[in-house]
């Protein structure tokens, strides 16, 4: 059966062969509006917070690695504003049966050292991830996959060790495709720096690394050839990112004019202000994230189920979007199903409500005594990351409720890196942050809840979640899946495996002396994204 993997969730998989669906391959990417702006000599300059801690794109950690690495290794797909795939270095792809996905790749990419880009790197790239297993969501992605082959210069055809009607879009959008004549060489993709030291870079972006000032900036410069946005050449000559201290600092560069964009989303503070400056546009990006704690279940009091509902009840959520978000954000209903994603959110699923008292009944519950003062004899290390100003003002708040409720609450943060480092070791009692893109429901479950997945920061294995996931994983049937996922769902938030707190909208700004953006969901990607980059003008005076 071939089929475009849009299309994979309608109807049933294992349907007569005669009755085999084929819808028509997908279109290039659009590219972007211009006008007729044409390739200049102009820099572009992004503010970041961080510096880039990995070059290695399969690995990366911070936003920074993030925003550089995608400049220079693509994507097999992209994402639209509602968490649909679109085409980019892939112009097909879909499933050949129920454990055969494909790919259908451009002709007409090449590294910048002149060697083509064909299947053989989407192939080796994929294999040597699954084979060596680098840190990340890529990697997080690939549970089900067992190896690639490139049976033509521009087709892949992926196998899986059982039916998965996710992963070819999911790898296809998390996972940078890379060279596959300088990464083999070198050994491990887990362990090659990829750091520019054995004579620079090889890339197949828009734009190439060539300076690298730690603590300052990294400068990139264009490639001739980038046949993804229109005229085939991108617009900036150069791009620089500047590293500063913090959003407030991004924030005065941005209005003297030392930078042209600031690529980390605005303090929601911050929005009405810019939005009436002269000389700064404000741009309003999809999201398709939210922010969360998780409680680490390997900590014996968080083991405890009642536990955790007593801290999902001592945290005003309202409170916090509305004082720290100043409206801008909406409730899940305490739900890991966003509401962007309609067909799977159930609003029957309603938000933890804010009760010190419950909570208080909660620890009783679980074997707990308060002493004369109030207080329970527990406390919790909460972390998150001081590069983060809302998170870093909605945590204050969660410490106050729990302290309504007599729980202590110990807040640690910390720089950005710390910060990932000690998530990766699981050295915490409580994370708070947020995810960027939570685009498919079957995939980040798998992720964030399976026994020793990428990003399950609660630790938690339940036999029962376990079992649903799987299922949904293996179904190709849309409403059998949207029906297992909203039972996981409702088990995720009775038990308080994640506690949700909110979603919302983003906010970036640039200066209004460019134009041609192109937004795209969430921080990682908002007008920071390749095609947006390349395809943005200087306005002519």
């Amino acid at each position: 059966m071939k089929f475009h993997s849009r299309f994979a969730v309608i109807g049933v998989f294992a349907a007569s062969a005669a009755l085999a669906l084929s819808a028509c391959a997908p279109q290039a990417p659009e590219a972007s509006s211009t006008g007729s702006a044409e390739a200049g000599n102009d820099t572009l300059t992004i503010a970041t917070t961080t510096d880039v801690v990995n070059y290695n794109p399969l690995i990366g950690n911070s936003r920074s690695d993030y925003w550089v690495t995608n400049l220079m290794y693509p994507h097999l797909l992209t994402i639209d504003e509602d968490g649909s795939k679109s085409a980019e270095l892939a112009v097909e792809w879909g499933y050949v049966d129920d454990t055969t996905g494909y790919y259908e790749i451009r002709d007409d990419m090449s590294w910048s050292d002149g060697e083509p880009l064909t299947a053989d790197d989407v192939a080796y790239t994929m294999n040597a991830v699954k084979q060596d297993a680098p840190s990340g969501t890529y990697y997080g992605q690939m549970t089900n996959f067992e190896s690639a082959e490139a049976v033509s210069d521009t087709r892949v055809e992926i196998t899986l060790t059982k039916p998965d009607s996710s992963i070819v879009e999911e790898i296809g959008f998390w996972g940078n495709v890379v060279p596959q004549h300088v990464f083999e060489p070198a050994g491990s993709v887990a362990e090659f720096a990829n750091d520019g030291s054995d004579g620079g870079w090889v890339s197949a972006g828009p734009y190439e690394l060539t300076t690298v000032q730690v603590g300052q900036s990294y400068t990139m410069e264009r490639v001739e050839d980038y046949p993804l946005v229109e005229g085939g050449t991108p617009i900036p000559a150069k791009v620089v990112y500047r590293v500063y201290p913090d959003v407030n600092t991004e924030i005065l560069a941005l209005q003297s004019g030392e930078v042209d964009v600031i690529a980390n989303a605005l303090p929601p503070a911050q929005v009405e202000q810019l939005r009436n400056t002269d000389g700064i546009e404000v741009v309003e990006v999809a999201g398709l994230g939210y922010a969360h704690m998780t409680y680490n279940m390997n900590q014996p009091d968080l083991a405890k189920t009642e536990v955790r509902q007593a801290l999902a009840h001592a945290a005003d959520y309202e409170a916090i979007r509305s004082v720290v978000l100043q409206g801008q954000a909406v409730s899940t209903g305490s739900s890991p199903l966003m509401p962007v994603l309609s067909k799977y959110y159930d609003d029957s699923i309603t938000e933890y409500e804010y009760d010190p008292e419950l909570s208080r009944e909660l620890m009783e519950k679980a074997g707990y005594t308060a002493d004369a003062s109030g207080k329970f004899p527990v406390s919790f290390r909460l972390i998150y990351s001081l590069q983060d100003p809302v998170t870093s003002q909605w945590a204050q708040l969660v410490k106050d409720g729990a302290a309504e409720a007599g729980i202590t609450i110990e807040l640690q943060g910390m720089e950005r890196n710390t910060y990932l480092a000690k998530t990766n070791e699981g050295d915490y009692d409580i994370y708070a942050g947020n995810f960027a893109i939570m685009d498919d429901p079957v995939t980040n479950f798998a992720l964030s809840y399976l026994p020793g997945a990428a990003i399950n920061y609660t630790f938690v294995d339940d036999p029962e979640l376990n079992a649903l996931v799987d299922e949904a994983t293996a179904t190709f049937d849309e409403d059998k899946k949207i029906e297992l996922m909203q039972e996981a769902a409702r088990l995720v938030h009775e038990q308080v495996y994640d506690n949700v707190m909110y979603t919302q909208n983003l906010y970036v700004a640039h200066s209004s002396d460019w134009t041609g953006f192109i937004s795209k969901p969430s921080e990682l990607l908002s007008i920071v994204n390749p095609v947006s980059i390349a395809g943005a003008s200087k306005v002519a005076e």
